[in-house]
């Protein structure tokens, strides 16, 4: 398996000897592509992925460092903080493997706690509005985590 992502196409191709066998509607970063910390930006190269989190929970179940916090998302919780980049559901926490491009210093991926997670603002979904994450649909990305291993590349491009 290979996940292949697209900002351009806002999209995520899981692809299992050269055929693509699911394509999903993603958001990336609304500052657009970026490698360095603090940046908000979502960044490209090649990645796999280091730790699959939340298997077996609820959709909509809320993290927070990459933990569950045993609550589930509402819409309550919108209207409380409507600037929160909610982490929802799964995450598939990446790591980069290109040193000096993604992995190391200021552009360590896995450092920036680059995520693909679920999102409570499907809507958004099809153009940039993450914080630099890799957004899916909840359905999506039980879906995808459930298809995917530890390990598993990633290719993150312009095209």
């Amino acid at each position: 398996m290979l996940i292949n992502v697209s900002i351009t196409q806002q999209k995520l191709d899981l692809i299992n000897n050269s055929k693509v066998i699911k394509s999903y509607t993603i958001s990336t970063a609304l500052k657009g592509i970026g490698q360095i910390k603090n940046s908000f930006k979502t960044p490209i190269g090649a990645h796999y992925i280091r730790a699959k989190i939340g298997k077996g929970l609820p959709a909509l179940s809320i993290f927070e460092g990459r933990r569950p916090t045993g609550k589930l998302w509402n819409k309550q919780d919108a209207e409380s903080y409507p600037s929160r980049d909610w982490i929802l559901s799964r995450v598939l926490w990446l790591s980069g493997r290109e040193l000096g491009v993604n992995r190391l210093g200021t552009v360590d991926t896995m450092q920036r706690y680059i995520y693909i997670h679920g999102t409570p603002d499907e809507v958004q979904l099809g153009k940039p509005s993450s914080h630099g994450c890799i957004r899916m649909s909840n359905n999506d990305v039980i879906e995808l985590f459930n298809l995917v291993s530890i390990g598993t590349i990633i290719n993150i491009n312009e095209d």
